[in-house]
Order: structure tokens, then sequence, then C-alpha cells
């Protein structure tokens, strides 16, 4: 494993600043930018797509628009319609475009990390918590980031949900 300085080189700056100021043990994966998808990724690499975890994030559908970070593993769905809409008090909620998620992130789809984005609540979905590991993006197309997933309870604004995501 690489020291903290040279992982935290390696990644996006505002991911590496995150990780470093909530003392997130990790360790940076690197990938060519067009296997950053969950599933080629972990098809390409020799991950197991049950110990992969997406970022996704939703946006309400009124005024003013409210925004969340979601964390299910790769072989569940969000379910948005019913406990993400619950979770953000009943209003109507779908996923942000990839324009929204670029805007409020700075990051692609493909490569959408949690580290950074303590501006919004994070919905983890309790299934990632009994991982023995999980890969998360890394800020951007060309990295991940491999980490035990208790370490998302270091950030601020991270909350552990049941039944955020459904089988697919």
């Amino acid at each position: 494993m690489l020291s903290m300085t040279q992982q935290i080189a390696e990644v996006d700056p505002t991911v590496a600043e995150c990780l470093q100021k909530y003392g997130i043990e990790h360790k940076v994966l690197q990938c060519q930018p067009e296997l950053a998808d969950t599933a080629i990724f972990c098809a390409h690499y020799g991950y197991e797509l049950e110990h992969a975890a997406n970022a996704i994030v939703v946006a309400t559908k009124s005024d003013p628009v409210q925004f969340a970070c979601c964390i299910v593993l790769a072989t569940t769905k969000l379910d948005a319609n019913k406990k993400v809409r619950q979770i953000m008090d009943g209003r109507k909620v779908s996923f942000a475009t990839p324009e929204q998620t670029l805007e409020l992130t700075g990051m692609l789809i493909g490569g959408v990390t949690p580290f950074g984005l303590q501006q919004i609540p994070l919905y983890i979905d309790a299934a990632v918590m009994s991982q023995p590991q999980v890969i998360a993006g890394g800020g951007n197309r060309s990295t991940k980031i491999l980490l035990h997933p208790e370490e998302y309870k270091k950030l601020p604004n991270a909350q552990v949900i049941e039944g955020l995501a459904i089988p697919k």
C-alpha cells in the first residue's frame, strides 16, 4: 500500500483533502478512464461486483432543489421512489442529471464519490456496511478508492439507512 501522501497525490485534490481531513484509511486504485464504469471496472480488474459501492446523486423535483448523495452496492438499485423520497420529506426525487452532478460535485459520472461532498446529506445503504471492503469512486474517472465501509462513518454528513437500495 502506498503512503498516505503518495495516495493523496493521485486522486482529485478535493477528494484528497477530504480523505486526509477525516483520517479515512484507504488505498488508491488506478484505472483507465474508459474502464471507470463500475461493472466494467470490476470485470477488467478482477473485483467482485458486490464489493463495489456506487455514489448516486439525487435531486428533488421541486424548488428549491435539494441534493443528496446515496451509496449503494453495485448489485442493488437505489429505491429513489419510496425510500429516498421518504427520507427527503416526501418530495419527489430523481437521479441528478450528469450536468447537475458535474455542477454540484465537479465530478463526472463514473468517478463520483462522497469524499468532498460534505455540503449535502450522505445516505449509505446498510448492505454496504456488511462488506469486507468496498470500491468507491476517486472523484475522477482514473482512480478508485478501496476502503473498509466503516470508514464512511467518519464523514460528518454520513447516515446509514436500512433498505435504501433494493435487489436488481
